[in-house]
């Protein structure tokens, strides 16, 4: 077993003791079967769902709340999960030999997101969640005075609004809030945007969500964050949902504060998120609960302290790894080919109503529907679990949308046309039922 695929078998002949805890001979094979499946674009999406243990017999559309992990991730993770319950303190204390140790496989674990999304390792913090990394960056904005005002929409994710709130609450924010057009075009949003701005003179910071978890709409978030800069309103982006699923890298957005899960899309183990801010802004985001054991400069000290899951955090590298095997374009081009299959077969449904416009740069994996006449929560959980009991189709009904609630549609990298096309059938039978 290893701390990490990278130090620890660096290191094993300074490490006898700790390495005749384990095969070497397996972790030999481990590191090859790795090294082989795991380079750079060698994983087609069409062997995907072999890379996968999923239950069988019910169709899951519903790998928005987290992405399942590869079979080379989860047999890692467990690995680590060994090791770190093994050496305990005597690894995360960084006095083992050879160095492998909780500080070199916290750096690790940085350099494996900051490549992913292109930005330097000293710019990016690895933190317990989305929700986590963007509570922390909208909470400790320093800029917010009494009477400034904070700007958020309908789509933003309910713990962020709930952040943008506390300013509120706590700060003396004046909160405003607006509501997504529908329909969702381009120059629809752009204008609610620049409507919105307009009427807040005092706008100090807006929280743009690049995918929404609410309908999965994808913003122009670039045009926004430059339509915000240029009225002196700071944006901080929620990418939860783009990360690892849109090809794009931190550069194409032009923000200067971003989190986002990496156990979503990057299909990291449960329990890891990310944060990003922009090496000459980090003095704009206040160090977490005055958190002076780590140095004012480093973004780490934006992190609330606490004793994280050590085998999560070493797993991220191989998820990494993993997510470069497949390509970011290819997972972009695979997940959208599995929602147009679901979305182009009810097109021509007259009560089916899909809650993103028919461009591909405003929608990627995440879709959701409504049915017409279906105006209720209530109701929404009815199709749900209709859905479920008489299809073994899974999705997941959303509220917060202004217009109404909504069935959020989340194929996974594993999934098939077979699961698009049961969606589809359910739909096909059922779609007048609120008619």
């Amino acid at each position: 077993m290893r701390p990490d695929r990278r130090t620890f078998l660096k290191s094993a002949a300074a490490c006898a003791p700790v390495a005749m805890m384990a095969s070497a001979s397996a972790d030999a094979q481990a590191a090859a079967v790795v090294a082989v499946k795991l380079t750079p674009n060698s994983i087609p999406v069409a062997d995907l769902p072999k890379h996968y243990d999923v239950e069988t017999g019910i169709h899951n559309l519903e790998n928005g709340y987290w992405g399942v992990m590869p079979r080379a991730v989860a047999q890692v993770y467990a690995e680590q999960s060994a090791y770190v319950n093994r050496n305990n303190s005597i690894w995360a204390r960084n006095v083992m030999p050879g160095g492998a140790c909780l500080a070199a496989g916290g750096r690790e674990a940085r350099d494996a997101i900051a490549k992913m999304v292109g930005v330097s390792h000293e710019e990016i913090a690895i933190t317990r969640s989305g929700s986590d990394a963007l509570q922390s960056l909208i909470c400790n904005y320093k800029a917010i005075k009494p009477g400034d005002a904070v700007i958020y929409c309908d789509l933003d994710y309910d713990a962020m609004i709930a952040s943008m709130d506390w300013l509120g609450d706590h700060r003396g924010a004046q909160v405003v809030k607006f509501d997504m057009p529908e329909p969702a075009t381009t120059a629809n949003i752009l204008a609610a945007y620049e409507d919105v701005l307009k009427r807040t003179p005092n706008a100090k910071l807006l929280l743009v969500t690049q995918v929404s978890n609410r309908t999965g709409l994808v913003t122009p978030v670039k045009e926004i964050v430059a339509m915000a800069r240029a009225r002196g309103v700071d944006t901080i982006c929620d990418i939860a949902h783009g990360v690892a699923c849109l090809d794009f890298q931190i550069a194409d957005l032009g923000c200067d504060f971003a989190g986002w899960s990496v156990h979503k899309w990057t299909s990291a183990p449960l329990g890891t998120g990310a944060m990003y801010i922009r090496r000459s802004r980090i003095d704009d985001i206040d160090i977490s609960y005055d958190n002076h054991e780590i140095p004012p400069h480093d973004i780490t000290a934006r992190v609330p302290a606490g004793t994280v899951n050590f085998a999560a955090l070493l797993s991220i590298p191989t998820a990494a790894d993993f997510h470069f095997a497949v390509g970011g374009a290819a997972k972009e081009k695979h997940l959208r080919s599995l929602r147009d299959r679901w979305v182009h077969a009810v097109t021509d449904l007259p009560n089916v109503e899909i809650c993103v416009p028919d461009d591909p740069a405003r929608y990627c994996a995440i879709t959701s529907f409504r049915l017409k006449s279906m105006h209720t929560n209530e109701q929404a959980q009815h199709l749900q679990t209709m859905l479920f009991e008489k299809y073994r189709v899974h999705t997941v009904w959303r509220k917060g949308v202004a217009k109404g609630p909504v069935i959020r549609v989340t194929p996974g990298l594993y999934s098939t046309f077979s699961d698009s096309d049961a969606l589809a059938n359910a739909l096909h039978k059922e779609h007048a039922m609120f008619a």
